[in-house]
């Protein structure tokens, strides 16, 4: 299978959030994907409930979202500290094409992006071009 060439930067759909053309970082060292919210709570069914930070997109900053929790599992964070993170699994549009996948959801200040895009997913079908942005945009 050939590898599609994708940029830095690119656009992503979380479709079952109904989150259409959310900024993302793509981060390859980071493991997995992460989306950046706040006020993340578990509730005794096993549903976590978190905002959306997005100032980007005003329909979705502060928009609240309940999801199934998917696993709680600890993540080594940028700054080296152990965190245990609730993840979710979801449907993505990427590049035209629908994608199960994890996200681990993280309330991080200092995120520039609202979403970053890990190794994982990118595995066995992307190759990054540090020198592109936003490839899917431009039809490539």
């Amino acid at each position: 299978m050939e590898k599609q060439i994708i940029g830095r930067r690119e656009k992503i759909s979380i479709l079952d959030l109904e989150l259409f053309d959310l900024d993302a970082k793509v981060d390859t060292g980071a493991d997995s994907n992460a989306l950046h919210c706040d006020d993340i709570d578990i509730d005794d069914e096993n549903i976590v409930h978190f905002t959306l930070l997005d100032k980007i997109h005003e329909s979705y900053h502060g928009k609240r979202i309940s999801m199934p929790v998917y696993k709680i599992k600890k993540v080594r964070s940028s700054n080296g500290q152990l965190q245990l993170r609730p993840s979710i699994r979801v449907s993505v549009e990427f590049f035209g094409k629908k994608y199960k996948t994890i996200v681990s959801l993280t309330s991080r200040g200092d995120m520039k992006y609202p979403m970053l895009i890990g190794r994982k997913f990118l595995k066995g079908k992307f190759l990054v071009d540090v020198e592109e942005d936003y490839l899917s945009k431009k039809g490539n």
